[in-house]
């Protein structure tokens, strides 16, 4: 796994979906700090499959954190499917949480100790500023909220800036890396890196015609680095 400590960045980072080995190396090369691995034609958490998994880790070596998608929370395998990403060796899985009970979360978190992030859909209507206290609780390692639907409408509509500031907050101060994702554009990214979120994640935005099925775009996920870097008051449109 990797070295990176992607916990209390300086500024929110980029991570980028990615749905094999030549997009993980598109993404790598144009700057993005995290890749990760899920299947963009199952949904907002659709996993990939184990080999393929391994693929991209085994391409990105050490040159950037990685993580992969163990599903959407709702089949009756989580457990197995956490630990069977886990072999591998990807840094981090993501799982969706909804309405798991206590023991549900930690039982989740105990097949990949400190690297399972537990991901919520905004448009759930979940309390998100409490849920940070309940997946650290858990042993969760980070916390992330996404959208269910991927027809276009982005995080900031469904969710407000002073919601999202609370969840990123709440898992500060329950020592959880946050990340920000759900049909982001290059235009979202000065609004929402002033909350400063450990991650901002993109794949459609990033993608050619700006469709999550087709391929990444280098040149678009090169201008999201930059914007990134250039801070919040960056012209990211």
């Amino acid at each position: 796994m990797s070295d990176i400590q992607p916990i209390s960045s300086v500024r929110p980072r980029l991570l980028v979906s990615v749905r094999g080995p030549d997009e993980a190396l598109t993404a790598l090369r144009a700057g993005a700090d995290l890749i990760d691995a899920k299947d963009p034609e199952r949904g907002a958490l659709g996993a990939l499959p184990a080999e393929t998994v391994r693929a991209v880790v085994a391409g990105i070596g050490r040159r950037a954190v990685t993580s992969a998608v163990a599903g959407d929370g709702t089949g009756t395998e989580i457990a197995a499917a956490i630990a069977e990403m886990a072999a591998t060796g990807v840094d981090f899985i993501k799982i969706a949480v909804g309405t798991a009970n206590d023991a549900a979360l930690a039982e989740a978190a105990a097949q990949a100790p400190g690297r399972v992030i537990g991901v919520l859909f905004a448009e759930d209507g979940l309390a998100v500023d409490a849920l940070p206290a309940r997946l650290a609780a858990a042993g969760f390692v980070g916390a992330m909220i996404d959208t269910r639907g991927k027809t276009g409408t982005a995080l900031p509509t469904l969710m407000s800036a002073p919601q999202l500031a609370a969840f990123v907050a709440g898992c500060r101060a329950h020592g959880l890396m946050s990340g920000l994702a759900g049909s982001l554009g290059l235009a979202d990214i000065p609004a929402l890196a002033r909350l400063n979120p450990d991650y901002l994640g993109f794949r459609g935005g990033l993608c050619r015609d700006g469709d999550r099925r087709q391929a990444l775009d280098g040149t678009r996920v090169a201008r999201a680095v930059t914007a990134m870097r250039d801070g919040p008051q960056a012209d990211a449109a």
